[in-house]
């Protein structure tokens, strides 16, 4: 399988738009001078008397040793940006930044780009503490290989090929424990970044450079089994697995294809998960199945949810394998959306006890009655503002798959997908039904307000999602489409073809359900997946749960925590639909009952700064 992420795979409506709208809205907000303020600085092109000139402070403030990393994510996001949209006006921006950077380039004597000295590395080489540098610098590389690898900018690459020559000298004699000792300072994703170089340039000093930043400490305990994950930070091994995985795909070399596979099944099989997906507290991994001791302040790290989908992806396009898709949906909901770009919304004439959005939040508490914090455009600049640039630049990565004749659905949302089957050009518009049978949004929409069949058809939540596909093609072509079996499914789907019924048990197979036709132009599949409410059971608890409506964590707003009681019900019963409706909305929010005070309950996704809850006991 391969991603059909690019031009010809069009995002069209709804919450990832939004979010993908607003992502660019903030890019064109930061200023390029601000954004180079570092570079500028240690390349002596920004000579001033302390920070009053610095217009970013937090991690991008000069006393900070991580300054500067937030660059290489704005180039990453501006880049798949012009990749997915065609987008000029920011590739015009990313390419002037690309241009500054060879002016520092240049005046650091040819070969430095960084925003931090290179003495950094130095004192690292001779165990001195310092602030992950390689991380740092990463992301500039990072940045750059985007830059070419989606834009087509080849000052970036001359700049990425000179840099990359000061780490070949600084590594070069260096003994296999002197380079472990330094890979021990959380070396980000420099294996990926050699492996894409040598991709870019099939110059052999680039697997000279993949061999000393093989981290050996690491992946070889990996291969043996060893958890070498359980208390250890945990974004900082998840880009050494990606690059791992990234150096398989440029060299063939099966070593490290096995080490991105182990590194899965340590992660995430043999630990298993929170309801949104993730897998971590305080930035580190929790110990295996136990994650009942872990609800804290500090959960799912945004970075680690972001780099995790990135392997995951990559995962799926060799294996073909719904568990990676399933494992991107479920973080997307609940760690992607759930963690940035929150939007609230009023009736007019109401007001707001807190702000009506939030930009980023680093973690996602998972203790009873806390809040999320969110960071703030221009100061902050966490490791997790980064990867919210880069995550919502573009969201039509993981729509579809292609592998041949056969075409997978990834994510469900409204799109259109164009590609080639043999000589043909096919194309399919997706699009969900809401079953709402309106199209009204607010109190001062004026869209039309025909009649519509759906309105006495399901005149309470349909519990259904809907999704359409309309094929064009000239003519008509054979190929098969893959509909993924989400694994939240608690009831049989139905799938019809130009409004015939088919049946679906003989087309199922791990985890997809494979359409094979001759498609002709004009003709409409329709595949309807039941939404349930469904309990997840906390790992390491024997009473603890979450509840989720199809791949939707849900919360209770509660400022402490709060017991749920059966007294006789199933537990799938305890949340019913409250307010279901809205304006031509179907609403997914709920509240409890059977109890002796109620809660309400709302998709985790949509908490902007209320208190809130995620697992409950659950006592009879």
């Amino acid at each position: 399988m391969r991603s059909l992420f690019g031009r010809n795979i069009e995002l069209r409506e709804g919450e990832l738009l939004q979010k993908e709208a607003d992502n660019r809205n903030y890019l064109d907000e930061l200023k390029s001078n601000a954004l180079l303020q570092n570079f500028y600085q240690e390349a002596g092109l920004n000579q001033n008397f302390g920070s009053k000139f610095m217009a970013h402070t937090g991690w991008e403030d000069p006393s900070c040793q991580l300054r500067g990393h937030f660059l290489g994510h704005y180039l990453s996001a501006c880049a798949m940006r012009y990749h997915e949209t065609g987008d000029e006006e920011i590739l015009a921006k990313a390419n002037h930044i690309v241009h500054e950077l060879k002016r520092c380039q240049i005046e650091n004597g040819g070969l430095w780009a960084a925003s931090i000295p290179e003495k950094y590395f130095y004192w690292i080489a001779r165990g001195k503490q310092v602030w992950a540098p390689h991380y740092n610098v990463h992301k500039t590389f990072m940045g750059l290989c985007d830059m070419y690898r989606y834009a087509k900018n080849e000052e970036a690459l001359e700049i990425a090929k000179d840099f990359s020559k000061w780490f070949y000298d600084f590594t070069n004699g260096k003994t296999r424990e002197e380079m472990d000792n330094i890979l021990d300072f959380e070396t980000g994703g420099m294996l990926e970044i050699w492996a894409d170089l040598y991709e870019f340039t099939s110059d052999n000093m680039y697997l000279e450079l993949i061999e000393r930043y093989d981290r050996h400490r690491l992946f070889d305990k990996l291969l043996e089994g060893v958890d070498v994950l359980t208390n250890m930070h945990a974004n900082t091994t998840i880009p050494e697995a990606i690059g791992a995985a990234r150096v398989f795909e440029v060299t063939g070399i099966k070593r490290y294809k096995e080490i991105a596979l182990k590194y899965w099944e340590l992660a995430v099989d043999k630990r298993g998960s929170f309801v949104t997906g993730g897998q971590t507290c305080g930035e580190i991994w929790t110990p295996l199945k136990s994650m009942a001791e872990r609800l804290g302040d500090k959960n799912q790290e945004h970075c680690t949810v972001y780099n995790m989908i990135r392997l995951a992806d990559i995962l799926f396009q060799w294996t073909g394998e719904a568990r990676f898709l399933d494992y991107i949906e479920q973080n997307l909901y609940n760690g992607i959306m759930a963690q940035g770009y929150f939007r609230g919304g009023h009736a007019n004439g109401q007001t707001a006890e807190y702000p009506e959005d939030g930009l980023i939040t680093y973690f996602l508490p998972m203790s009873a009655g806390l809040r999320k914090g969110w960071g703030q455009k221009f100061s902050d600049f966490f490791c997790c503002h980064g990867t919210l640039v880069q995550a919502n630049a573009a969201h039509n990565k993981y729509l579809y798959y292609q592998n041949d004749s056969e075409i997978a659905v990834g994510i469900y949302a409204a799109s259109k997908a164009t590609f080639k089957i043999g000589n043909k050009e096919v194309s399919i518009e997706q699009y969900r039904d809401t079953l709402s049978g309106s199209f009204h949004s607010s109190s001062t929409s004026s869209a039309e307000q025909a009649i519509d069949a759906n309105t006495h058809i399901y005149p309470h939540q349909p519990d259904l999602r809907k999704e359409n596909f309309k094929i064009k093609v000239d003519g008509e072509v054979t190929f098969t489409l893959s509909l993924r079996l989400p694994k939240w499914l608690k009831r049989k789907p139905t799938l019809t073809v130009n409004g015939e019924i088919v049946d679906i048990d003989a087309l199922s197979k791990d985890g997809f359900v494979r359409l094979e036709r001759r498609f002709k132009d004009g003709d409409e599949v329709s595949f309807c997946l039941p939404m349930d409410i469904y309990a997840t059971l906390l790992e390491g608890s024997d009473n603890m749960y979450a509840f989720s409506y199809g791949p939707i964590a849900l919360a209770g707003l509660s400022d402490a925590e709060r017991t749920l009681h059966l007294k006789g019900h199933d537990i799938s019963e305890l949340l019913v639909h409250d307010n279901e409706r809205e304006w031509g909305f179907w609403k997914e929010t709920f509240k409890t009952r059977y109890q002796d005070t109620g809660i309400k309950f709302i998709p985790l996704k949509n908490i902007g700064y209320e208190r809130y809850q995620v697992y409950f006991p659950v006592e009879e």
